[in-house]
């Protein structure tokens, strides 16, 4: 089984114009409200992908109400989220015009009772499941709380994913996760250079596998992505060609489809590939990728 873990799911308020004016009144050309959240948007592309997972963190009030509908009514995901008594789930601004602007909320307080909850379903997790960690930690929480899940189980030999920046992402190499994704401005801002070229990205990289990490997979945006495996190969490949239409979730989903792929196949090589196509069709898109977007992307990448 798959668990993903949203500390912070929001409504995503989606508005596209040709161009954003501040002070003055600005008109939509469209408007789209989604549930989102990188936790969520991993579920979310694995059930397009046709692979099952569960989808947790803490929701709130009407919001988180809207949150968990969408997601059991709209998408089919499994929700077995912590709700919390007060406050409600954040609301996301997402402006797509000649530049792409957000507005992200706060979101509820998290008081200590809803964590040790969380803990609770999280110690159910059996040997061989995968738990997903994706995006950054309210300031109301501990800022080791992945370091402390991780800790917690450790000892259940389960494929942990972790998708975070900076020292969320570094205290947790000690527990040997599956799969960590940094993209090419996180790597180079945990070593404080800027690292531009494949050899530097994968010169470094390696310093994180050596510190733990088993898997590798660096996103580069329009230039495709970079993998190192436990097994010590180092895959390459290009992006497909496509026009950008919405960032939002591009990295979220070429973690769904990295682990579809390995599912599947057991073959990093095709895991790979799939996650690439993954990231590169909700690129590609309003909305977040396709089985039907993601496999015609996949014919067109070659390693």
């Amino acid at each position: 089984m798959i668990y993903t873990v949203t500390f912070n799911p929001s409504l995503d308020y989606i508005v596209r114009l040709d161009f954003f004016n501040t002070g003055r009144i600005n008109r939509l050309k469209y408007e789209k409200i989604l549930c989102g959240g990188k936790g969520i948007n991993v579920s979310i592309v694995l059930k397009n992908l046709g692979v099952a997972s569960i989808t947790s963190g803490f929701t709130a009030g009407f919001t988180g109400r809207e949150i968990e509908r969408q997601l059991k009514n709209d998408f089919h995901c499994t929700c077995d989220f912590i709700n919390l008594t007060h406050g409600n789930s954040r609301i996301n601004v997402k402006i797509k015009a000649d530049m792409e602007t957000e507005i992200n909320g706060q979101g509820p307080n998290i008081p200590p009772q809803a964590i040790d909850a969380l803990f609770d379903k999280l110690d159910s997790l059996q040997s061989n499941d995968y738990l997903v960690l994706a995006g950054s930690i309210p300031s109301f929480l501990p800022n080791n709380i992945y370091e402390k899940i991780l800790q917690r189980l450790t000892d259940k030999q389960i494929n942990f994913v972790v998708d975070a920046e900076g020292k969320l992402l570094l205290n947790v190499l000690e527990y040997k996760p599956f799969l960590i994704k940094p993209n090419n401005h996180e790597l180079s801002g945990i070593f404080n250079k800027e690292l531009t070229s494949t050899d530097e990205l994968i010169k470094h990289a390696s310093i994180l596998q050596q510190h733990g990490a088993r898997n590798i997979l660096i996103s580069r945006g329009s230039k495709g992505a970079i993998l190192l495996t436990q097994d010590g190969d180092c895959l390459t490949a290009p992006a497909p060609i496509g026009k950008l239409v919405n960032s939002v979730g591009a990295g979220d989903s070429m973690v769904a489809g990295f682990l579809a792929g390995y599912i599947y196949s057991g073959d990093y090589k095709t895991a790979f590939r799939m996650g690439i196509a993954a990231g590169s069709a909700s690129a590609f898109s309003d909305n977040l990728a396709t089985k039907a977007e993601v496999n015609a992307l996949m014919q067109n990448i070659i390693i």
